[in-house]
């Protein structure tokens, strides 16, 4: 089983036509339906299972509380890499494995490069301070990937030190530098408020995340600080989760588009078995190919709207989920 999935992995970056998403998609449901056990006792209790499912659209999606009360894996070996997510007080957590970290790689690379092109290009800055301070983040595990791959000697983690950050941004700015910093929300609007800056082709990654550090705030205000405060047009946001190995991404106004590899579906909110249409507001189902080694079809807990050219937006979270530390931003 293993080695079909090697074969199989060879083909999931390369995907192109709706046929052979939906092809491979099957194949891989085929695969995690046999070998991880809570998603197949998910399919067999909604009667969803490959004798019955048919197309691309009949596939179920397990929900993603599951990654907090299930092992989601097809093998039975501990994994070398486990993402975990930050989770409340008094919560448990979401635990991810990764059997083999360089699908996430080259999920992450290809990703990145068909948005921003070549990471060596970049000096990569991260403000990441909360999530530095715990283990097994996902966010943490692709800056540093970026990080080392973009060479430059002014990439790096900055923590708390917004003074150095706002030294660093200035020289970057001077240099002619291509410069990305990728930032939890509350620390960008922190270094907005002590150490604005003119520096309109700074690419301003957004991550989400209040951490209970200010009042929650709508996106629109948001960004509007923070291209008020460093002058640059839009700000970028990633789309992207303990539970999943790819990423969506947005240069702006909360329009994501997500990878080849990656498909997002609309679920309808008072039917979840049931698909929204485009435009409609419901729950977000996606569609994760690189989740070869866990379950590919999550139904996470965010609500979104579907746009006819596959890009989406995220406009909230249903109110019985559970806060999640990446995505706290209150949206309209």
């Amino acid at each position: 089983m293993i080695e079909k999935f090697k074969k199989i992995k060879k083909h999931v970056f390369e995907v192109g036509e709706e046929a052979d998403f939906e092809s491979l998609a099957l194949e891989i449901f085929d695969i995690q339906y046999n070998n991880v056990d809570v998603y197949k006792q998910y399919c067999n209790l909604i009667h969803r299972t490959p004798g019955t499912v048919e197309t691309l659209y009949d596939i179920p999606f397990m929900p993603v509380d599951f990654f907090r009360t299930h092992r989601v894996s097809i093998t039975k070996e501990p994994a070398t890499l486990v993402f975990s997510s930050s989770g409340t007080t008094g919560s448990s957590t979401s635990h991810h494995e990764v059997p083999d970290p360089a699908i996430y790689d080259e999920s992450l690379l290809k990703g990145f490069e068909k948005f921003y092109g070549k990471v060596d290009d970049y000096c990569i800055l991260a403000l990441l301070p909360s999530y530095l301070e715990r283990e097994g983040s996902s966010l943490i595990y692709m800056a540093e990937k970026l990080i080392k791959l973009s060479r430059h000697h002014e990439s790096g983690f900055y923590l708390y030190d917004y003074e150095r950050l706002a030294k660093t941004l200035k020289s970057l700015k001077d240099n002619g530098t291509k410069t990305i910093l990728i930032g939890v929300t509350y620390a960008l609007l922190d270094l907005a408020a002590a150490y604005p800056i003119d520096f309109p082709d700074l690419i301003i990654m957004e991550t989400g995340g209040m951490k209970g550090k200010r009042k929650e705030m709508v996106r629109e205000e948001v960004h509007k600080i923070l291209t008020d405060a460093f002058h640059c047009p839009s700000i970028h946001s990633e789309y992207g989760m303990t539970e999943l190995l790819s990423q969506a991404y947005s240069s702006g106004k909360g329009i994501y588009n997500p990878v080849p590899w990656m498909k997002i579906l609309i679920r309808e909110t008072e039917d979840p078995l049931s698909l929204a249409k485009c435009g409609i507001t419901g729950g977000i189902n996606v569609i994760d190919l690189a989740n070869l080694y866990s379950c590919s079809f999550v139904a996470v807990q965010d609500l979104g709207r579907l746009h006819d050219d596959g890009s989406f937006e995220v406009l909230g979270r249903f109110d019985n989920s559970l806060i999640r530390g990446c995505n706290l931003l209150v949206y309209n």
